[in-house]
């Protein structure tokens, strides 16, 4: 029989959890972890259709898109970018037209592509710094995920086992987990600012952080948190029937 307070402790770290996991997954699929925001300025409807069909349709290069977002307000993700442009009419052009979000997604491809020391110059040698945080930013979330899915499933097998040993690994995996998000972050953090060393915004243009990199901070500490509920829950369970054990031998 599992006494009140390690029962307690598994509902709130489970509670915790399943935040922490749709927290990440909203972040991960959406794409407001950095924003740019441009000085009003009034570009040419023609300028404008330009940098729209060069960013939607035109060859994937990274210096390309990254001054296209620098000068139409865009968005950046871990699987999106982003520009927001005025619509476009078919019959008239509008004094002020309405402005809408232009997405376009990272390729599977593209996120394994060698990121360069000048970026827009294909003869420079490949940034190994930049390349490998580009790759850990798309592959650590899902890593993340995959651990906090696993987790879910041992605990569902300890629980048809009834036994509560299987907690100390949910535990675990959840640490591991919450590194993973972290580290997320962290790489992405990195991966920007080092891009702007090498791509500097033009003037006037501020850069910060979106809520989707928010969302995928605050599933750190909440995975943390979860880790820490099931290992104290796993540990002390386990002092607790050692000691019961122990009592009726004796």
């Amino acid at each position: 029989m599992v006494d009140n307070r390690y029962a307690t402790a598994l509902v709130i770290g489970s509670v915790l959890s399943l935040l922490a996991t749709v927290y990440l997954s909203v972040a991960v699929g959406t794409q407001q972890w950095y924003q740019y925001n441009s000085p009003p300025a009034k570009h040419e409807g023609s300028n404008a259709s330009e940098l729209r069909e060069e960013f939607v349709n035109g060859e994937f290069d990274e210096k390309t898109y990254s001054d296209t977002m620098f000068r139409l307000n865009g968005t950046l993700g871990l699987w999106w970018r982003c520009i927001l442009v005025p619509s476009q009419s078919h019959w008239f052009k509008e004094p002020d037209p309405k402005m809408e979000t232009q997405c376009v997604s990272f390729t599977l491809p593209q996120q394994f592509i060698p990121k360069l020391k000048n970026p827009g110059n294909h003869n420079t040698e490949e940034d190994l710094l930049r390349t490998y945080l580009w790759r850990c930013q798309f592959l650590l979330p899902l890593v993340s995920l995959a651990l906090v899915f696993l987790s879910g499933l041992v605990g569902v097998c300890a629980c048809l086992c009834r036994s509560f040993t299987p907690t100390l690994g949910v535990g675990v995996l959840h640490l591991l987990a919450g590194l993973c998000s972290l580290g997320t972050v962290c790489c992405f953090l990195a991966g920007v600012d080092l891009l702007h060393q090498y791509s500097t915004p033009p003037e006037g243009v501020e850069g910060s952080l979106g809520w989707s990199l928010y969302l995928a901070l605050i599933s750190f500490p909440l995975q943390m948190m979860a880790a820490a509920l099931f290992l104290w829950a796993a540990r002390s369970h386990r002092k607790n029937y050692t000691r019961m054990t122990a009592y009726r031998v004796a």
